[in-house]
């Protein structure tokens, strides 16, 4: 692994794989448990969304300027990934707390808004503190004791992923925290999901994306990923060419997948 690579990687726990005999590498071999049973895949990667409620910005901003927080988050949210996109077509990288800053300052001035530097600090700060959604620790607890590596590949930036885990106390669960800052790209460029292929050492087929997006899912399906979309909000998918093998509403789908995916491999 490169320097640049790993510089952007925050180990959160080495206990899971303490658990485990074998080893993995670049062959795609997969980890098996003491009492030789093997789960259906040896990784999950999150996008950090799957785990944290986005839901949890718009209350924030709503005790800030009350009666806008639903707005005002979806307009800033939307135009985060607006403009990494925006900013990977042109190849313009910053990181994502910096596009996270420059989309606030858009939804404050689509509304209408002048922020102050204390209100602007408060909501940047919100980025920080996400609400875990309620299915999330019980959902790792059962992957870290299936020994299913789990880790993130996130556009968030690397404090961005450390600042929440610590936070929401999911640093036990978490393998590692991948942002796709390592390689100054953002999901869905192809690059980005690599970046879990090469830290894990294990074949793509032996990774599942859980994706927060249709758009997420569609990028990690094309990169060979086996994906779930976790479909939270009901929303309808984009029509790309690449779905996800599955479609589920809660991270119970996504379990039943990962621990039960002999019809998928």
């Amino acid at each position: 692994m490169s320097r640049s690579i790993s510089a952007a990687i925050v180990i959160a726990s080495v206990s899971a794989c303490a658990l485990l005999v074998g080893t993995t590498t670049g062959s795609g071999s997969v980890m098996t448990s003491r009492d030789g049973t093997r789960p259906g895949f040896a990784a999950v990667a999150f996008d950090y969304f799957v785990l944290f409620d986005p839901g949890s910005v718009a209350s924030a901003v709503d005790r800030v300027f009350p009666g806008k927080g639903k707005a005002f988050a979806e307009t800033w949210r939307t135009r985060q990934f607006e403009y990494s996109w925006l900013r990977s077509i042109e190849g313009r990288y910053v990181d994502f707390s910096k596009v996270t800053e420059d989309a606030l300052a858009y939804a404050a001035s689509a509304m209408q808004i002048q922020l102050t530097e204390s209100q602007r600090r408060q909501l940047m700060d919100v980025y920080l503190h996400l609400t875990p959604w309620p299915d999330t620790v019980d959902a790792l607890g059962r992957l870290q004791a299936a020994h299913v590596r789990v880790i993130t590949i996130s556009n968030f930036s690397p404090a961005m992923l450390e600042a929440n885990a610590k936070h929401a106390g999911l640093t036990g669960f978490l393998d590692a925290l991948i942002s796709t800052d390592a390689n100054h790209t953002y999901k869905p460029d192809p690059r980005a999901y690599q970046l879990g292929t090469e830290y894990l050492r294990l074949d793509k087929k032996d990774i599942v994306f859980a994706a927060f997006g249709s758009w997420d899912a569609s990028g990690a399906k094309s990169f060979g990923y086996p994906t779930v979309w976790v479909n939270r909000f009901n929303q309808p998918a984009e029509h790309l060419d690449e779905h996800p093998d599955r479609t589920v509403s809660d991270l119970n789908g996504l379990l039943e997948f990962v621990l039960h995916a002999t019809h998928a491999r």
